[in-house]
């Protein structure tokens, strides 16, 4: 196996942008931001633009579209019958 063509693996600090919620994972990427992190020790910070803690699908914001409204405007505007074949 060749040396030195992996990159470092080493734990990283993400931070939600929105909620300011973060958490201590590992990755491959880096950054030249660090944060002292609750455990007491330095990171680097990766600061992201939405995660679970704030995308609308995780917190239950996400609104509902009514598809059925719009195949009835769309069969009434074109004379559509879906019962005659």
């Amino acid at each position: 196996m060749k040396n030195d063509i992996h990159p470092k693996y080493e734990y990283v600090v993400f931070k939600d942008g929105l909620t300011g919620n973060m958490f201590l994972s590992r990755s491959t990427i880096s950054s030249r931001e660090k944060i002292k992190y609750t455990d007491g020790n330095e990171y680097p910070l990766i600061t992201l633009e939405i995660t679970s803690d704030s995308h609308p699908f995780f917190t239950g914001t996400q609104q509902l579209v009514d598809t059925a409204g719009r195949v009835e405007r769309f069969n009434k505007r074109y004379k559509i019958n879906p019962g005659k074949k």
